[in-house]
């Protein structure tokens, strides 16, 4: 049916998952089309976040600080420097840094502990600086 619209699946490409907040097993069946069969997944990356089955705030955070500190590292030199006013270093953090690291977090719902992750890299940043 899709090949009368021109949309053609790629099975080896495809996998599906069941997003729940619940802990409870949803157990892993494969979804069978025709003779093809569609594999459960249980995390991939989309636009630069982890998705999780569970909805795990966690894994999108740490994946954020991973980008975070990738990001800090390439401007350390900058930031390190004392040719460069601490004006400017900071205005580097809050328009260079900061949104690599909060880019949609508008959407988690954090706990204390992850929190105090988002704190510690800040203050190492802002020692840095």
């Amino acid at each position: 049916m899709c090949d009368k619209i021109g949309l053609q699946v790629n099975i080896d490409n495809t996998k599906y998952m069941i997003i729940n907040q619940d802990t409870g097993n949803e157990g892993d069946k494969n979804i069978r089309i025709s003779y093809e069969v569609i594999e459960k997944g249980n995390k991939f990356t989309y636009l630069g976040t982890y998705v999780t089955s569970k909805t795990e705030v966690a894994e999108k955070i740490k994946s954020r600080l991973v980008s975070g500190n990738a990001c800090f590292y390439s401007v350390q030199k900058f930031l390190t420097s004392q040719l460069i006013s601490r004006k400017l270093k900071m205005k580097i953090y809050r328009t260079v840094i900061l949104p690599v690291l909060l880019y949609g977090c508008e959407s988690w719902s954090t706990t204390l502990a992850d929190e105090h992750k988002l704190r510690v890299f800040e203050n190492k940043v802002l020692t840095k600086i």
